[in-house]
């Protein structure tokens, strides 16, 4: 990649949401995405009695060269989400639109040429890697499957990549089974840059690491952005992590999207209840500060078949009123908000000028890297 283009990506990714310039056309942009999986009952004719509604009216852009951190809860439709945009899943409704193409319900045809742009990161690094086949075999199979032939011969390039992602280039005859996690990992962050995409959707990259190989994995992927470009759909469920990471931050609840804005002001002004109790949950590091306020969400996550009318979150919210029942809040910039700074929520929180970001507790590891990046 040249200079320039490097320049370009980096402004792009740097920018505060709703301050781009007008003629910056997003690489993806998602409107109203959803994705309702069938609930089957009855004998002896099986029949459609419900769906489970996993996402349920998503809006988002994401831009060349930028991050986009994706959090919430459990079964919140992060996951289902990011198989979405790589169309693992075919969407029951909305648009997918990448490069100004909507890929919503394209053919596998169709679809060729765009797969090798965008690549998938899956959370499990031991399901995610074919057990019978070599460390050679599985980052060659995407260049094979594309006829793409680099110069000096794939296997070159394989190597080429194991050294990159941090593992020995004399690795490549051996097997998943003879690596730990983090090795494992590491394989397929190389397989999913070998075809050298624009975005990938990395589902939860380093949430089955332990602790000392997460600041490995979240530092070699910021690597990579760097030095190739790459837009990523960051999705997990660490905070600290997401923070680290993503220029952007989407909330979600229950299928929806109830807050998204540039990372300052979703860590250090957050608007929804429902980001406030997220950030407030964030355990505590020093056991000999004074202890904040934990906001204590009461009751369950209502079930995605059946979810609550209005606001998604009404039933474990404090600030909730009629109205909450009766009208779905949309997804705007209100009152108090940075520009690009979207929330959905009738009575939102008074913007918090307390420095929120040092409730978010990095690990040294992922502390000492940020030291670095603004020394």
């Amino acid at each position: 990649m040249s200079d320039n283009n490097t320049n370009t990506t980096t402004a792009v990714a740097d920018a505060i949401p709703g301050q781009r310039d007008s003629d910056t056309a997003p690489l993806l942009q998602v409107r109203d995405l959803r994705k309702h999986f069938p609930i089957k009952g009855g004998f002896p004719i099986r029949r459609t009695v419900g769906a489970v509604k996993a996402v349920d009216g998503v809006d988002f852009e994401v831009y060349e060269g930028e991050s986009l951190g994706l959090v919430g809860e459990s079964g919140c439709g992060k996951s289902t989400t990011g198989r979405l945009l790589t169309r693992l899943y075919e969407p029951t409704q909305g648009t997918i639109t990448y490069k100004g193409q909507d890929i919503s319900h394209a053919t596998r045809r169709q679809l060729a040429p765009i797969r090798s742009e965008i690549q998938m990161i899956f959370q499990d690094p031991y399901a995610s890697l074919n057990p019978r086949q070599t460390v050679g075999s599985i980052i060659a199979g995407p260049m094979e499957i594309n006829g793409i032939n680099p110069p000096g011969g794939r296997e070159a390039r394989v190597r080429e990549l194991l050294e990159i992602v941090g593992l020995n280039p004399e690795h490549y005859n051996r097997f998943p089974h003879e690596f730990s996690g983090g090795q494992r990992q590491r394989i397929g962050v190389a397989r999913a840059v070998a075809l050298e995409p624009k975005l990938i959707v990395a589902d939860e990259p380093v949430s089955a690491l332990d602790v000392s190989i997460q600041a490995q994995v979240v530092n070699l992927l910021q690597k990579v952005q760097r030095e190739m470009g790459i837009a990523f759909v960051f999705i997990a469920h660490d905070l600290a992590i997401v923070r680290h990471f993503s220029q952007r931050v989407a909330v979600m609840y229950l299928g929806k999207i109830m807050e998204i804005a540039d990372r300052d002001s979703l860590y250090n002004r957050p608007r929804h209840p429902y980001t406030h109790a997220l950030m407030s949950a964030v355990p505590e590091a020093d056991l000999d500060v004074e202890k904040r306020e934990r906001i204590r969400l009461e009751g369950d996550v209502p079930s995605p078949i059946m979810p609550p009318s209005g606001c998604r979150f009404r039933t474990r919210c404090w600030k909730a009123q009629d109205k909450c029942a009766t009208e779905e809040p949309p997804l705007v910039q209100i009152s108090g908000n940075r520009s690009g700074h979207l929330t959905a929520c009738h009575f939102p929180e008074e913007p918090t000028i307390e420095a929120r970001a040092e409730d978010i507790v990095l690990d040294p590891a992922l502390a000492a890297l940020e030291s670095d990046d603004k020394s």
